[in-house]
């Protein structure tokens, strides 16, 4: 972790964990006093397995998937979410329905593309995006205008980490949320308070993991 201070707060679910380290970190489009560790949720089976079943519950009753889109390497929890939202329950909507769980590519310039041989999995689908952590919400923005440019509907939106309540007029649900990080704070990289008071940057950060400075 790129911080002496770092955390690791527990939850009542099993293998559900959020793991942070406070300091100031840089990303691509924003500043933000915390960094939001999700590599293990991301790479490590059961802890993916954990956090599917917290985002389960926020569509298993009331949304219909065809398809998951894995933004931000989140395809092994794309695979748990998908198991678990088409096991045989009369309480759900897609109780026996074989799902597609997909990546999108994206251009130098962040747009979204998919292949021809892909397109059929997004087209006329209903469509669940999967992200690591929403807080400017540019990328997934991306991801629901790629979607319904290819002809799918956006279903639904899940997070490991957001702090949007919804993106393009659609709810995002997450595992956890600022509630859990009551002091969390992300800011536009040109109106940072710490970059003001001449705060260095500990490290660069993405959904892959963090670049000490």
């Amino acid at each position: 972790m790129p911080s002496s201070t770092t955390f690791k707060y527990e939850t009542k679910r099993k293998n559900l964990y959020l793991r942070v380290a406070r300091g100031h970190f840089a990303t691509a489009n924003c500043h933000s006093n915390y960094y939001i560790d999700v590599v293990a949720q991301k790479s490590r089976l059961n802890e993916a397995q954990a956090v599917a079943e917290e985002l389960r519950s926020y569509f298993y009753q009331n949304t219909i998937v065809d398809t998951i889109l894995c933004l931000d390497g989140t395809e092994v929890i794309g695979a748990c979410l998908a198991e678990q939202l088409s096991k045989a329950d009369f309480i759900n909507m897609n109780a026996h329905k074989s799902m597609y769980v997909v990546t999108p590519e994206v251009t130098n310039g962040g747009q979204i593309i998919f292949r021809d041989n892909i397109v059929p999995m997004i087209q006329g689908k209903n469509v669940l995006i999967l992200a690591v952590s929403v807080s400017s919400g540019k990328t997934v923005s991306n991801a629901v205008e790629a979607v319904k440019y290819y002809g799918g509907i956006v279903s639904g939106i899940g997070a490991i980490f957001s702090t949007a309540d919804q993106i393009a007029g659609i709810p995002v649900h997450s595992a956890f949320d600022p509630n859990d990080l009551p002091d969390y704070h992300n800011y536009p990289s040109n109106e940072c308070p710490m970059c003001k008071s001449g705060v260095k940057l500990d490290a660069l950060i993405n959904c892959h993991g963090f670049s000490k400075l």
